[in-house]
């Protein structure tokens, strides 16, 4: 992986769930728990997803604003995030931009054949724009906890 704590993160121009326009950088000034995930509404995912939501209040009492991040489409989005009832933004990164930029595209394999997918991981990016803390290989339950204690 490419980034480092201290490095500056890279700024994404993606979509939301519904379609709208989003920025990474309009966020600067707070802290922001940016976690990528393989597939929407798949069992990690959705308990990863599921314990952030669960959550909430205690990334907010700490001001911290959650974004989830998956190679879905706005509508696969839309349709994870009402299922879930999740209260979070949702980005769309079907292309693959995002999780190019933040190092997290990689090859992987499965009953011996390989393919590109997300490396489950989660950046904390501080105030400033800078990562302050990556995790690798996350195991999606409790990883929200894990998250908490870090910030």
């Amino acid at each position: 992986m490419a980034l480092k704590v201290g490095s500056k993160a890279p700024d994404l121009k993606l979509t939301d769930e519904a379609g709208n326009p989003f920025k990474l950088s309009s966020l600067k000034g707070k802290t922001v728990v940016l976690y990528f995930y393989p597939k929407a509404d798949t069992p990690g995912c959705t308990t990863e997803s599921c314990e952030f939501r669960d959550h909430t209040a205690a990334f907010a009492a700490k001001d911290a604003v959650i974004i989830g991040i998956s190679p879905d489409t706005e509508k696969a989005q839309t349709k994870f995030k009402t299922k879930y009832t999740l209260p979070f933004t949702l980005l769309a990164d079907y292309e693959n931009a995002g999780a190019e930029a933040y190092g997290v595209w990689v090859e992987k394999s499965m009953y011996g054949k390989t393919y590109m997918g997300v490396a489950r991981t989660t950046f904390i990016i501080g105030p400033d724009g800078k990562i302050k803390q990556i995790f690798e290989k996350v195991k999606p339950a409790g990883h929200a906890e894990e998250v908490l204690a870090a910030l």
